[in-house]
């Protein structure tokens, strides 16, 4: 362990066993510390690891050592916290150095069955010994299966009533890639001329990196590095019904927006807003486009997200990623006639999608997904979440202003940066990532227990005691 580590270069009398210290061998260390000739740093490297169940892998760790023996042959796109994962098991995940960490992340909303799931380590050996990859040039047994699938599925469980057909790729901004290149080709069916070429979304969207949802995403810091953008992007405010008319005209091809935005903050559509953009793209012939990439495929509790809303607000193409795979890349980009009548051969393709390894992995998920006990058993979650959440505003009243979202795709908004909140939480055993300005999100695993709730938000209490101090509730309770 990355402790044990540290403590090689200490004198014998200051090694000390791991963490869970008692508070009585915790003060003995300060003292003897506070004594000894050790460099600061040491002193303080020592100090945090006793006193921290998860604290970050020092210098000098075992994480530290190959993180550095990689990091510069890595194309610096992300910057990471320090913890090296290497096993997850369910909700859990265990870094290089064997610390045990509960996910509330589920890797940004993908893994829905949690990690490692038996069923789908057995289906991924299975078909990776009979055939993985055979390009699109043939046909093979499962593409068909999946797709037939994801139709019959949104019917089945009140998704968009017009789904006939689906197009098979590699991830989320490639369904939305597809998705914006249909909306464009059914604008210029419709008026050959070209002037129905504009794609609108909405402020604070998150659709992809690749150029076409890149600019369907108005974010200026993952924008303007790449600028200029793919022309005629138009972006409005979200849930803003009056603006509409305005926005979606007749030179609008395709509308895409997010029933519930994730990156954007948590921000769940209105059920007038999703009706007006319906409307407004009928009566513009245009296409609507719900990227339900991070909140379908059961997230809110219905199948997709769409599904919890009026029937006549349905869209004319969906796009999913992320759950589908459960962490094996695969995306999809589901559509009705009205787009499907407008696509030709050779309009669009890809050498990976439709894969049958990941075609067969993503049947088996669906599968899970959509059974009962999967969906029926979230709102019930969601509402064990909300009464933790509404526990710690009334605890931290001046940091904790808002609580956003629905079924396991929860937002918590402060009114200060999250970060030592994230990492405080981190460096004692859980995982949360943040959102939007300021906003924690909780996307955990669908599988997760009442037990691992209770257990994440008794973490991440104190994590907000340790940042923010004991809270209002609690010094009002020690005043009486």
């Amino acid at each position: 362990m990355a402790f044990r580590l540290t403590f090689r270069r200490a004198p014998t009398a200051l090694r000390v066993p791991p963490v869970n210290c008692s508070l009585r061998f915790a003060s003995s260390l300060s003292a003897a510390l506070k004594d000894s000739n050790l460099p600061q740093d040491v002193k303080e490297s020592i100090a945090r690891e006793s006193s921290l169940p998860n604290a970050d892998p020092p210098n000098t760790s075992k994480t530290t050592g190959l993180v550095n023996s990689q990091l510069s042959y890595m194309v610096p796109t992300y910057v990471r916290p320090p913890p090296m994962f290497e096993k997850g098991e369910g909700c859990y995940m265990w870094d290089v150095e064997n610390r045990k960490y509960l996910d509330f992340t589920a890797g940004i909303a993908v893994n829905a069955l949690g990690h490692c799931d038996e069923g789908m380590a057995a289906v991924l050996a299975e078909q990776a010994k009979q055939l993985v990859h055979t390009s699109n040039l043939y046909h093979n047994p499962h593409t068909g299966q999946l797709s037939k699938q994801l139709v019959q599925l949104t019917h089945a469980t009140g998704g968009m009533s017009t789904a006939t057909r689906t197009f098979i790729c590699n991830s989320g901004s490639e369904a939305n890639e597809a998705a914006l290149k249909f909306a464009r080709k059914v604008g210029k069916s419709v008026s050959p001329d070209g002037s129905k070429h504009e794609i609108i979304s909405f402020n604070n969207s998150f659709h992809g990196r690749t150029m076409g949802s890149l600019s369907a995403t108005p974010n200026p810091k993952y924008q303007a590095p790449f600028s200029p953008m793919v022309p005629g992007f138009r972006y409005g405010t979200f849930n803003d019904v009056g603006a509409i008319k305005g926005l979606v005209t007749e030179r609008t091809c395709g509308v895409i927006v997010e029933p519930i935005q994730g990156e954007g903050g948590v921000n769940v559509a209105t059920p007038e807003f999703l009706l007006a953009l319906r409307k407004r793209c009928t009566e513009v012939n245009a296409v609507l486009i719900y990227d339900e990439i991070q909140c379908g495929l059961a997230r809110t509790g219905t199948f997709w997200a769409h599904a919890g809303y009026p029937n006549e607000c349905h869209p004319d193409i969906i796009t999913t990623a992320k759950a589908l795979g459960n962490g094996f890349p695969i995306g999809a980009t589901i559509v009705n006639d009205f787009v499907c009548n407008h696509i030709k051969t050779g309009d669009h393709g890809t050498t990976f999608g439709g894969n049958p390894l990941a075609c067969r992995v993503a049947s088996y998920i669906l599968t899970r997904l959509s059974s009962p006990d999967i969906l029926a058993a979230v709102p019930a979650k969601e509402q064990l979440f909300r009464q933790y959440f509404s526990t710690l505003q009334k605890r931290f009243p001046e940091q904790i202003s808002e609580i956003r979202g629905k079924g396991l795709i929860l937002g918590l908004q402060l009114n200060a940066d999250p970060t030592p909140v994230v990492t405080a939480a981190r460096e004692r055993g859980l995982l949360v990532i943040t959102c939007g300005t300021n906003t924690l999100r909780f996307v955990p695993p669908l599988v997760i227990t009442e037990n691992e709730i209770a257990e994440g938000m008794a973490i991440l209490g104190e994590a907000m005691e340790s940042v923010w101090g004991q809270g209002e509730q609690a010094r009002g309770k020690k005043g009486r």
